[in-house]
């Protein structure tokens, strides 16, 4: 199921249940209750939690949307080093130019349709996809320039090849969530409480206040949502974060 239909879902499911609850309260307390009676010190503590909760899930946002951007950045520059690697071999001699190509154009398959959907599921890399890539360096190292213009392209290559294992471990290191389950404890537990507090203000059945009621606690629903969707730095498809890759090799 599309996560924009769980979206959707979610933020129905919380309306009705909190509109339902406060019709059905309201109908269990009659009209004999008087808003104006509940104690300021109340509306006071509803007004403090509300406001530290919405700092948490403006912290929680603003982490998981930094994880995610470093993430695509650190792709961003492996796919960048490896294309590079590409253009530049075209200075050696064919048979090892047409070598380092299909090194790097494995590794690259392998990534994108092999080492991706795993390292989505679990937040590991493979040693499969560090032995492509460094075969990609064997063959630039053990390459012999031939002439001034070769050995001039010959260091850069190598820097390209360093650059490309130096964003593969900073993919690693990514590649797991980004919120620890003990503040997701906090974000689900505090979501309770904030909606929650809906019903201690003594808040009636009229349509206003429905509304009211019922567009605050799908505004929570969706922060959740967002940072669950941000949680996975490398996205929770395939497609999410690739386009680094596939927009420069034919994969």
């Amino acid at each position: 199921m599309d996560e924009w239909v769980v979206l959707v879902l979610a933020m129905v499911a919380v309306i009705v249940v909190v509109v339902s609850v406060i019709v059905l309260r309201g109908r269990r307390v009659g009209t004999g209750e008087d808003p104006s009676e509940t104690p300021d010190v109340i509306e006071y503590m509803t007004m403090m939690i509300g406001v530290v909760y919405a700092i948490v899930l403006g912290l929680a946002i603003a982490g998981v949307w930094e994880a995610r951007n470093s993430a695509q950045a650190t792709v961003q520059a492996e796919a960048q080093a490896l294309h590079e690697i590409q253009e530049r071999v075209q200075a050696f001699a064919p048979a090892a130019r047409e070598q380092v190509r299909a090194d790097v154009d494995t590794y690259v398959r392998y990534v994108v349709h092999k080492e991706w959907p795993g390292m989505l599921d679990d937040g590991q890399l493979t040693d499969k996809g560090k032995e492509l890539l460094d075969k990609v360096r064997a063959d630039i190292t053990a390459y012999e320039p031939r002439n001034d213009r070769e050995s001039q392209s010959y260091q850069p290559l190598l820097d390209q090849a360093g650059a490309a294992d130096a964003a593969r471990n900073a993919r690693a290191q990514s590649a797991g969530d980004t919120m620890p389950g003990v503040v997701w404890f906090g974000l689900i537990g505090g979501a309770l409480v904030a909606v929650g507090l809906i019903y201690t203000l003594q808040i009636r059945r009229s349509p206003r206040e429905l509304l009211l009621a019922g567009l605050y606690s799908a505004l929570i629903a969706f922060l959740l949502f967002l940072i669950w969707d941000f949680d996975s730095p490398f996205g929770h498809y395939v497609g999410d974060t690739t386009d680094a890759f596939t927009d420069l090799f034919a994969v």
